[in-house]
């Protein structure tokens, strides 16, 4: 793994021609719900799709991309990430309608979607009320919440790869399963295109009303959290053999499992990234030891243990 010094050395020699912004050596914790971490070798904000699609181009493929949204289910470790790391804002937000349909870009947050889906009176997409972060990490994960998921309104979505080049995906090309798609690991997704069914819109708001009103009373939402933190094993919830194992409350430096709700970790104010990462990994070793069941990480860990 090579050293952020070098990145920074390679890629400033480089210098791409781009509109968005570029930053070097650009502090993230500031951009992700944890509030901690490192800092990227190379931030570039895209002004557009082509601009992205120049950026890729022109960037040597040996250096590592990472495509960053609202930050909301990812952890930053101190070490900062290697390479370029491409935010997703507000040029990748727009939403519009196109008859049962709803157009978004992969930067417009998941509960913006749903409050366009009830303006077009279209039904299937309330569940997006409770789903933290922005289309294209829902896309990127198969987020589900309250019964649903992404893969229940996909249609079709827009992705570029490392080269650059542009695909266009249908609901086989995804190979949505739980929390996952068989997607390769390169693409960005920069649109969807998400189907809906024409409905009462009283009843979709009640039912966005009822599910924000769960997750306030179930979840630590005014906190530095990053959603839930491991993907519940088959038949079973993760909350529960956390709670099993005796890890509400349980501290690691700045970080502690929420006592509110089990599965996510909080960051109390001063956590550093791997006091946040530890105490995730102590809670796993502590449920397998409780019921031998071995939790699998749901927020994505990324960059250089410092």
């Amino acid at each position: 793994m090579a050293s952020a010094a070098a990145y920074n050395n390679l890629l400033e020699d480089f210098a791409p021609a781009v509109r968005g912004k570029l930053e070097f050596d650009a502090p993230l914790a500031k951009l992700t719900w944890f509030r901690t971490g490192g800092n990227a070798d190379l931030l570039f904000t895209p002004e557009d799709e082509k601009d992205l699609c120049d950026f890729l181009k022109q960037l040597p493929t040996h250096i590592p991309v990472l495509p960053l949204g609202v930050g909301s289910n990812m952890l930053v470790r101190d070490g900062g990430v290697e390479g370029a790391v491409i935010r997703m804002g507000k040029k990748f937000s727009k939403i519009t309608r196109d008859g049962n349909y709803i157009v978004s870009g992969t930067g417009a947050p998941d509960i913006s979607v749903a409050h366009a889906a009830l303006d077009a009176r279209l039904t299937g997409f309330e569940f997006l009320r409770g789903v933290p972060g922005t289309i294209g990490g829902a896309l990127k994960m198969n987020a589900g919440a309250y019964g649903s998921e992404i893969k229940d309104i996909f249609q079709s979505a827009t992705a570029v790869d490392r080269n650059g080049k542009l695909h266009e995906l249908t609901l086989e090309d995804m190979g949505f399963s739980y929390r996952h798609t068989d997607v390769p690991d390169d693409y960005i997704f920069i649109k969807a295109t998400l189907k809906g069914t024409p409905g009462d819109a009283e009843k979709i708001k009640a039912r966005m009303d009822e599910i924000g009103e769960a997750r306030e009373d179930s979840q630590p939402l005014r906190t530095r959290t990053g959603g839930s933190t491991f993907k519940n094993p088959d038949d079973l919830s993760a909350w529960k053999l956390i709670d099993g194992a005796g890890c509400r409350g349980l501290k690691i430096g700045g970080a502690r499992v929420s006592e509110k709700h089990c599965n996510f970790l909080i960051n109390e104010g001063e956590a550093t990234a791997a006091d946040i990462e530890n105490l995730g990994d102590e809670v796993r070793r502590r449920v397998m030891n409780n019921s031998g069941i071995k939790l699998v990480w749901e927020i994505k860990r990324v960059g250089r243990r410092e």
